[in-house]
């Protein structure tokens, strides 16, 4: 991030710092709910590569709807415009609603999947513009470059049309990584210039930058988080419910449960805003933001794994078996990144967890076509464990020396 990128916004309020997720934000939150669902069931049965890319090309879509519009109303805070998020809303549900048609290859229900997103890409840049303001976080929030493969894909059909939606999501991340927003600002303003349109007199100034607020915007993202790892409950719960309850199905449904529960310790007492091992400051929002969603990804494509596990009792499927491992070691590899923001000493723990975690799901995936579906969580059970265990080993004072002599310690 360039020097100009540092520019912040007005000093915001005490009461703004401390604030909370409003209800609106949670009930926004509510189609997430939605959203996650359908895409995860993406991933039910015995998936292949292209029901993989096509989950990872929806997920990455619908995250980044929620995430514009997670941004505006943390920025924007009590200015937030009520009818703009309600129509978002609308509009992430229509798209949750098409990802079955979709997946089945139907035109008009991918035709008003790009629709919905675009209408929604569009409001986020209205709100933006209506503010005045460019998002040093997410410059891609307020700007349209990565809509236009989705207009285009509008006439389009399969296979072209998830190339052109890949295309725009891809647009969208070089705009945020590669993008400064101090030279978005002068462009614009450059514009105005030239169009003769005066700056706003209620406002009294041109364009700015702003930063989202940091401890509301980490409260949001731990929210995504937890509705992911609660798909994955609602996914246990789902696949039990159809089965025949017997002592393997109690012992896999515990083993399950263990999995989330030491996931959601990762995530968030040994994690930030859901990402494990990050810690707050430590990258800026625009490296934070795509570690939060694909840690999302990951954890959603375990949830449905663990649906699937709970159908087969004795030993895996193929793609199943490799699913749920590449998940869990999709999820450590990006713990690693998140922790190569903190001190050199502390490097170590690569070594000693980061890369242990990352390999042995996969060795489990190539190696494991025999082994019990329920042997198979509880060893991922203790691979999830491993870096909790570490860091209270790395973290546990030690003993000081006492003298016998005198019974006073000698450290």
């Amino acid at each position: 991030m360039s020097d100009d990128d540092t520019a912040a916004a007005a000093p915001r309020r005490t009461n703004e710092e401390n604030r909370h997720a409003s209800w609106l934000e949670l009930f926004f939150d509510l189609v997430a709910v939605a959203g996650v669902a359908q895409i995860a069931h993406l991933l039910h049965g015995v998936p292949d590569v292209s029901d993989l890319g096509l989950y990872a090309l929806l997920f990455l879509a619908f995250w980044t709807a929620w995430v514009c519009f997670t941004l505006y109303a943390n920025v924007a805070y009590e200015n937030t415009h009520l009818r703009t998020v309600l129509a978002a809303m609308f509009g992430m549900a229509v798209m949750a609603a098409a990802v079955p048609g979709v997946h089945e290859g139907d035109d008009h229900h991918a035709r008003v999947f790009a629709l919905a997103y675009i209408l929604i890409r569009a409001l986020a840049t209205r709100a933006w513009q209506h503010r005045r303001q460019i998002l040093v976080d997410w410059p891609a929030a307020q700007m349209s470059l990565g809509v236009i493969p989705w207009i285009v894909s509008l006439w389009a059909h399969d296979p072209t049309r998830p190339w052109l939606w890949a295309l725009g999501i891809a647009l969208d991340l070089y705009v945020t990584f590669a993008v400064s927003a101090r030279d978005i600002v002068e462009r614009q303003e450059a514009r105005e210039r030239l169009g003769n349109r005066p700056a706003r007199r209620d406002s009294g100034r041109g364009t700015s930058l702003a930063r989202s607020q940091t401890e509301h915007l980490s409260e949001r993202l731990g929210l995504f988080v937890i509705i992911v790892l609660g798909e994955g409950v609602a996914q246990l719960v789902q696949a039990t419910s159809a089965a025949e309850w017997d002592r393997k199905l109690y012992t896999l449904a515990v083993a399950a449960f263990f999995l989330l529960a030491t996931l959601w310790a990762l995530s968030f007492r040994h994690g930030y805003a859901g990402v494990p091992h990050l810690a707050a400051g430590v990258l800026p929002a625009r490296a934070a933001l795509p570690l939060h969603c694909f840690v999302s990804g990951c954890l959603a494509a375990l949830a449905a794994a663990l649906g699937a596990a709970a159908e087969h009792l004795e030993t895996l499927p193929d793609a199943t078996r490799w699913l749920l491992c590449s998940a869990l070691a999709g999820y450590f590899l990006l713990s690693g990144l998140a922790w190569l923001g903190r001190a050199a000493r502390e490097r170590r723990w690569l070594l000693s967890v980061a890369l242990p975690c990352c390999v042995l799901p996969l060795l489990l995936a190539a190696f494991g076509a025999h082994v019990r579906t329920v042997v198979m969580v509880w060893l991922l059970v203790l691979i999830t464990a491993w870096p909790i265990l570490y860091e209270r080993r790395s973290t546990k004072p030690s003993k000081p020396a006492v003298n016998s002599g005198t019974g006073t310690s000698t450290a």
